[in-house]
């Protein structure tokens, strides 16, 4: 066996990183299923891990799990902590986010404006 690695040169290794963020939920009803279903296909695209804790609770949940994100229950007003250890965490941590403040989207897809 040769040493070489599949990588092509000058590509880089990619970073395993932790990080955490913090989001305010603006959407009307808060996490209901079209949200929570957005958002955890979001978070299973990418390779790390994704917890989320609610309102400052020290119980963290399975951010990739519809079950565990819909069960919290999550209203307008509630506070996210987002954090991700892994792999493109801190991409994860930041398109996560940024689709909490866009409202999932949910504006766009209904005709809806805010």
């Amino acid at each position: 066996m040769s040493g070489r690695s599949d990588r092509k040169q000058g590509e880089e290794e990619p970073v395993h990183a932790s990080c955490q963020t913090e989001v305010e939920v603006k959407h009307g009803v808060g996490l209901h299923a079209r949200p929570s279903v957005t958002f955890t296909r979001l978070a299973k695209s990418f390779p790390c891990s994704i917890e989320v804790a609610v309102n400052g609770s020290d119980v963290w949940l399975n951010g990739k799990s519809i079950i565990k994100i819909m069960g919290a229950r999550i209203r307008k007003g509630s506070i996210l902590k987002i954090r991700a250890d892994g792999i493109l965490a801190e991409e994860a941590i930041r398109v996560l986010r940024e689709l909490i403040e866009r409202n999932f989207d949910e504006e766009k897809k209904h005709g809806r404006t805010v």
